[in-house]
């Protein structure tokens, strides 16, 4: 279930700062792979608390999938963007630079 775009395209699921930071992580990895949840709070320094809470809200909306699976007997649980949530991503990152853009005719 996604949230949809809001004030001009910026989609409020992503633009909360730490699902912001989640997403452009995990849009930097290719289409196809993914990074375990250790990896990802170690390069956002996050709480583990913090970041399984804006993943969840990512995981609902249908932008990030996550796997949980065992390396042995240790669970072990990966994330990766989703087509939707990349689609999404971009989205959101054109209308932000919409948003920055100047506008022809003013003055600054």
């Amino acid at each position: 279930m996604t949230s949809g775009p809001t004030l001009n395209g910026l989609d409020p699921v992503i633009h909360a700062e730490s699902r912001l930071r989640i997403t452009a992580t995990l849009a930097a990895v290719d289409r196809g792979d993914r990074l375990s949840f250790p990896r990802l709070q170690k390069l956002l320094d996050m709480t583990a608390g913090n970041l399984s809470t804006h993943l969840r809200r990512l995981e609902d909306a249908g932008y990030v999938e996550v796997t949980k699976t065992f390396e042995g007997r240790t669970p072990a649980t990966y994330l990766a963007l989703t087509d939707p949530g990349r689609v999404a991503f971009a989205t959101y990152t054109a209308a932000l630079r919409a948003l920055l853009r100047p506008t022809d005719g003013g003055s600054a």
